[in-house]
């Protein structure tokens, strides 16, 4: 008996410009396996939308009128339920845009710039409804290294580390420093699958929402350093 197609990912864009929204719309909806269930022009309406479907994947714009990205991603992840609540991807025009930290600190999933390749889009979509993190390249190390600017404190809190196993923190150090479940495999001579075992189970015992999180719950404890390899 074959098995039913799984049902394409329900992808929202929230965007102030519409020939932008058309374009996303455009590529979005030649794939089989997604597709733009609802279009909003700022964070309220957004909500609006949000509020009556619900959807696997929000591409959202960092500056927009009346409520900007930032805090329609919080309020979308503070109004949904955490096992049905959408990944959030932020869209930004420029790679060190002081808004996209405080993006990925609301919640968001990860972010990309405007002018990405149309299957560099289409990936990073994919890539977070599987529960991954996307950073636009050009910018992960700055952007991590601006998480952390705040001064120090004179003491780093690293008990939420207390939790994890001495391979959990091998694991996460990896992630901190960049590295793919392929790359942390190959580091710790174990299976992709092994990896992505741990990987999980870091982001549960750290409460991280995906891999963005948990690596800047890395930077933040001293567990990695800025500018490390």
């Amino acid at each position: 008996m074959t098995a039913s197609p799984a049902p394409p990912l329900r992808v929202a864009l929230v965007d102030d410009q519409p020939l932008v929204r058309a374009g996303f719309a455009m590529v979005i909806d030649s794939q089989d396996d997604m597709e733009v269930v609802a279009q909003a022009a700022d964070g309220l309406a957004a909500l609006e939308e949000l509020r009556a479907r619900s959807v696997d994947v929000i591409l959202m714009d960092v500056r927009m009128p009346r409520m900007d990205g930032i805090e329609a991603t919080a309020a979308v992840l503070e109004a949904t339920p955490p096992d049905r609540a959408p990944r959030i991807i932020v869209l930004t025009t420029f790679d060190l845009d002081e808004y996209v930290v405080a993006a990925i600190r609301a919640g968001a999933s990860g972010f990309l710039l405007k002018d990405a390749q149309p299957e560099e889009l289409l990936g990073a979509i994919r890539t977070v409804h599987r529960g991954d993190a996307v950073i636009a390249p050009s910018a992960t190390k700055r952007l991590l290294e601006r998480v952390v600017a705040a001064p120090e404190p004179q003491e780093k809190d690293t008990s939420v580390l207390e939790a994890l196993t001495e391979r959990e923190l091998e694991v996460l150090t990896l992630m901190g420093r960049g590295f793919s479940n392929r790359e942390i495999g190959a580091e710790l001579f174990v299976a992709e699958a092994t990896v992505k075992t741990h990987v999980g189970r870091v982001l549960t015992k750290l409460g991280a929402r995906d891999r963005v999180q948990a690596v800047i719950i890395a930077f933040e404890t001293g567990l990695v350093a800025p500018g490390s390899e």
